[in-house]
C-alpha cells in the first residue's frame, strides 16, 4: 500500500487525472462488449487506442487488429479505432460486405464536423497536427480538397491560401497546447483574418494531464511517463516536463523499462500517464519507485473529470446477422445466421 503522503525525503508526485481518457474509456469497453456479444473475432481497423499492453490485452480476447479494411474477411465486424477513419474507409467497410462499429472519440467526431461544415463554406482550412498520425488523415479525408496540414511552427511559412479572409484553423485533439498556441500564432501574424474553431479542438483529457505534468515539472528532477511511442499524447507530456523545468522526462510502457541510473541523485519524481493507459500499469511503476525508496507519493491534482460517452449505437443491433445479410445480397441467397450467433438484437447501454 503506497503511502499518499508528502514527505521531505524521495517521494513521488503523482498526477491527477492521469490515464483514460473519456474516449479511450469507451473504445476499450466497445471492443470488449462487442466480443461479449458477437464472440471473436472483431477487426479492429488500426490499434483501438495508442497503447501496447490495451492492445496486446484485447487480442488475447479475440480481437485481430488491421491497418487496411481489404484485410478484413467478407462478412465480418470491423471496428473503427477512437482516432477516427475517413469517410472513403466507411464506403470501403460497404464495399468489403463488413457490418462496421464506429468507435471514434466523440472529439474527434465534432473535428471532423467542423472540417465538413468549413469546407461547405468553401473556407480554407489549416489543421494542425503531426503528418502521418491516424487522426490527421481521417480528419482531412473530410475535406482534402480544402485542408492544409501545418506540423507545427516551423511549416507556417511554406503555408498557401485562395483568400486570406476566408481561412480557419482545426487541431488534432492529443496536441501539446502551448506548442499548438505557438503555431496559430504565427499563422494569425500570417494571416490576421485568420478564423479559430467555435471550440477548443485539443481535449480536454490532453489539456488536464498536460497541466498536471506542469505543475509537478517544477520540483520533480526526473518524470516518468507511462504510455506508449506511437501515443501522440504520451509523447506530447514527456516534452511537456521537460519544457516545465524538470531535469529529465522518459516515456515507458511498462515499469520494468524503467533505468535505475535515472534515480540516481533524485529526491522527487513526477509519475503520470498518458490517455490511453491503464491504472495498473502506473500501479505497477509506483510499486518499483517505492521498493527503490520512493514510498511517499503526493497528489498533485490539477482538473476533476466527470466526462463520459455512451456506447456506440451499433452495439443495439445483432451485427454477426447483419454481416451475413449483406454478403447474402451479393449471392443472391437467404441471409443465413453464423453458427454460435443469435439472431435475437442484444441489449444496449
Amino acid at each position: 500500500m503506497v503511502n499518499m503522503t508528502a514527505s521531505p525525503g524521495r517521494r513521488v508526485l503523482l498526477a491527477a487525472p492521469r490515464g483514460y481518457c473519456a474516449g479511450v474509456d469507451r473504445a476499450v469497453i466497445a471492443v470488449e462488449k462487442a466480443l461479449e456479444q458477437y464472440g471473436a473475432p472483431i477487426y479492429v481497423r488500426h490499434e483501438i487506442v495508442h497503447n501496447k499492453y490495451v492492445v496486446q490485452t484485447l487480442e488475447k480476447k479475440g480481437a485481430i487488429f488491421v491497418e487496411r479494411t481489404a484485410e478484413v474477411p467478407e462478412g465480418s465486424i470491423v471496428m473503427f479505432s477512437a482516432h477516427g477513419v475517413a469517410p472513403v474507409v466507411h464506403d470501403e467497410a460497404a464495399a468489403g460486405k463488413l457490418a462496421t462499429i464506429d468507435a471514434t472519440c466523440p472529439l474527434v467526431t465534432k473535428v471532423h464536423k467542423e472540417a465538413v461544415r468549413f469546407a461547405k463554406e468553401d473556407y480554407d482550412i489549416l489543421l494542425i497536427g503531426h503528418e502521418g498520425h491516424e487522426e490527421v488523415i481521417g480528419t482531412s479525408g473530410e475535406a482534402p480538397d480544402h485542408i492544409t496540414l501545418v506540423d507545427g511552427p516551423k511549416d507556417v511559412s511554406k503555408v498557401e491560401v485562395r483568400d486570406p479572409s476566408r481561412v480557419v484553423w482545426l487541431s488534432q485533439t492529443t496536441l501539446s497546447v502551448d506548442e499548438t498556441m505557438e503555431t496559430v500564432d504565427a499563422l494569425k501574424e500570417k494571416f490576421p483574418q485568420l478564423i479559430s474553431p467555435p471550440s477548443d479542438d485539443i481535449c480536454y483529457a490532453t489539456q488536464n494531464r498536460q497541466l498536471a505534468v506542469k505543475q509537478m515539472g517544477e520540483e520533480a528532477e526526473l518524470v516518468i511517463v507511462v504510455g506508449s511511442k506511437n501515443s501522440s499524447n504520451s509523447v506530447r507530456l514527456v516534452e511537456v516536463a521537460k519544457l516545465a523545468g524538470s531535469r529529465e522526462a522518459y516515456l515507458v510502457d511498462y515499469a520494468d523499462e524503467i533505468d535505475e541510473a535515472w534515480l540516481d541523485g533524485v529526491s522527487t519524481v513526477g509519475v503520470t500517464s498518458g490517455a490511453s493507459v491503464p491504472e495498473i500499469l502506473v500501479e505497477q511503476v509506483l510499486e518499483y519507485l517505492s521498493q527503490r525508496g520512493f514510498e511517499d507519493v503526493e497528489l498533485v491534482k490539477a482538473a476533476e473529470e466527470s466526462i463520459t460517452f455512451s456506447l456506440p449505437k451499433e452495439l443495439r443491433r445483432d451485427l454477426r446477422a447483419e454481416a451475413a445479410e449483406l454478403v447474402g445480397r451479393r449471392t443472391g441467397s437467404a441471409p443465413a445466421t453464423p453458427t454460435g450467433t443469435t439472431t435475437t438484437p442484444p441489449s444496449g447501454e
